[in-house]
């Protein structure tokens, strides 16, 4: 009965992918929740992905907060460098 929730190291790592974009079924969930009291690797994998989603969630809204573009002489010039590619 209990070999339904097994799962191996690599399936783990992908319900922990789908699981950070909310994608992961309640059942996948559980599996991996299941695996991970188990397995040490798989548990930091799980730890330091949250740990990096949460980083780069947190720049990209830093990102999107500022604007980038570049001087008219910049535009200009870069104009020109594609001109003689062309």
């Amino acid at each position: 009965m209990f070999s339904i929730f097994k799962i191996t190291c690599d399936e783990a790592t992908t319900i922990c992918d789908k699981a950070q974009y909310n994608e992961a079924t309640l059942f996948e969930k559980l599996k991996l929740n299941l695996h991970i009291m188990q397995c040490k690797y798989c548990k930091l994998y799980s730890k330091q992905n949250s740990f990096l989603s949460k980083l780069y969630k947190g720049n990209a809204l830093d990102c999107k907060s500022r604007k980038y573009s570049l001087e008219q002489e910049e535009k200009q010039a870069l104009k020109e460098r594609m001109k003689k590619f062309l």
